[in-house]
């Protein structure tokens, strides 16, 4: 799963770990992303442009890999939902931290999607993975035909399979694990972007007092006008070094905490999507014994092989998952530590630096005393 080994002898021709989006350019509502790759023989890079479409043309031939045995028990890199020009409530809903600031998240969030697929011992055997990052033309549009996800929407139809009993006890714990994590994970991720909005609002508001005090400026030779003159003055400066602190403190939390949020919580609801498909098959492989077990004997035999075809894909189904909760779980834990360490070690050199420069406007006002 995340950050999983290569295998020998991927088709892969790219370092898996060095992708790097160096460039976004955009043409109306049209955003095109310049994508660099290392190539394994060390001779080079590869460059390609790539549109928000691309990537969507990719993720649907990585689901549409029906053939593949186990494949449902792969829990997908998630995709981020396309970026917004206006930052809408939609928006804001569908993407969170990276509807904010610049490129940089949402270039991050790209990133991290094609190192994911492209370090998967499975994904990354697609073809469409090398064509993606080494073709420079247009890898073309996707027809949109059957995968697994069109499986798991028909299978949404009948929710009761989410609360079935699951035969092992490994997979119950899992669900059980993931509907907690999943729940918990995005009510902090929408706290801690509340915070980020109102950490904003804040710089706004001073850089806003900081231009009024401006205005409060007067001229003339009068003595006590010169003085409130110059504390008017140097409270803006006050107020326009807050506005950076609290703008730099709100674009350290988007950078590091936020993006690592907004990764967990999508790699849950990955989680999710794949124990549901899951849970599905088992429903399926009980269903086919049942249906075996009650069949006449001129459809014994055909039951039976229809029994048989489904244990063995659950079986697969069950080992690929294992392994993708096990590397997931991993991963999930260093993403985290990492998003934090990152997170404190930023807003530690924030903060020196803006008591710097407190420190400056307090030795100003000492020595207007």
């Amino acid at each position: 799963m995340m950050e999983e080994e290569k295998e020998v002898g991927s088709a892969l021709s790219v370092h898996c770990h060095n992708i790097k989006i160096t460039e976004v350019l955009r043409d109306g509502d049209t955003f095109t992303f310049l994508i660099v790759s290392q190539k394994l023989s060390g001779t080079g890079e590869y460059h390609v442009h790539r549109t928000y479409d691309d990537f969507d043309w990719l993720q649907q031939h990585l689901f549409s890999q029906q053939d593949v045995p186990g494949i449902q028990g792969v829990i997908f890199p998630p995709l981020p939902a396309k970026f917004q020009v206006n930052t809408s409530a939609k928006a804001m809903k569908q993407l969170g931290f990276l509807a904010l600031g610049d490129f940089r998240p949402y270039c991050k969030a790209l990133e991290t999607f094609l190192c994911q697929v492209a370090a998967h011992s499975i994904l990354s055997k697609n073809k469409a993975v090398e064509v993606f990052l080494t073709n420079s033309d247009p890898p073309g549009t996707h027809k949109k035909g059957k995968n697994i996800f069109n499986r798991l929407s028909q299978a949404v139809e009948e929710m009761r399979k989410e609360s079935h009993k699951d035969v092992d006890e490994f997979f119950q714990n899992a669900r059980d694990q993931n509907l907690t994590l999943t729940g918990c994970t995005k009510t902090a991720a929408e706290k801690f972007l509340d915070v980020v909005l109102t950490e904003e609002k804040i710089a706004v508001a001073c850089g806003h007092f900081s231009t009024a005090l401006h205005l409060c400026v007067e001229s003339g030779d009068d003595p006590d006008k010169q003085a409130f003159t110059r504390i008017c003055v140097k409270l803006s400066e006050v107020f326009e070094s807050m506005k950076k602190n609290m703008a730099s403190v709100a674009e350290n939390d988007v950078i590091t905490l936020g993006v690592g949020l907004d990764l967990e919580c999508r790699f849950q609801e990955a989680e999710k999507e794949m124990l549901f498909r899951r849970t599905c098959k088992l429903v399926e492989l009980e269903n086919a014994r049942r249906n075996a077990e009650k069949a006449k004997p001129a459809k014994k035999t055909a039951m039976e092989e229809v029994k048989q075809a489904t244990q063995t894909e659950f079986e697969h189904i069950s080992g690929v998952a294992k392994q993708e909760i096990g590397h997931f779980q991993k991963a999930r834990v260093q993403m985290l530590q990492q998003a934090l360490v990152q997170w404190c070690e930023k807003q530690l050199l924030t903060a020196k630096e803006s008591a710097d420069q407190f420190n400056k406007h307090l030795q100003v006002f000492r020595e207007m005393d």
